[in-house]
């Protein structure tokens, strides 16, 4: 039942930048090289939406609209995944979470709550 731990969230104006972090569960960080990882964001109201996902050999951005402000990354030194979001709107306020799977055990944080507001 371990949980991945993200973090970075917080709130920020408009055209902002946040950078999000997802740290490897302790069960797993010796197979972070070969676990994929996956954010997603949900909002209250709406259905959770797939964001992105990073593999050891490719970074996806899955969300159309987050498409060109969203880079999604692998810092291998420090065993996690960092969501850099830019020039970030209010619909992109969300709870953000992130989920870890290596082979057939799957590993979820609680998420952070990126709110962006004027």
């Amino acid at each position: 039942q371990g949980y991945l731990v993200e973090s970075g969230g917080g709130l920020v104006q408009p055209g902002g930048s946040l950078r999000l972090s997802c740290a490897a569960p302790r069960m797993i960080l010796s197979t972070f090289s070969g676990s994929e990882f996956t954010w997603y964001r949900h909002t209250p109201g709406k259905e959770r939406e797939l964001v992105a996902t990073s593999t050891s050999g490719a970074a996806t951005i899955y969300s159309d609209s987050a498409k060109g402000r969203f880079t999604v990354s692998r810092d291998n030194a420090r065993k996690r995944v960092l969501l850099q979001m830019n020039n970030l709107r209010p619909e992109d306020t969300a709870v953000y979470s992130c989920s870890a799977k290596f082979r057939s055990t799957t590993y979820w944080g609680q998420g952070t709550q990126v709110t962006v507001s004027a």
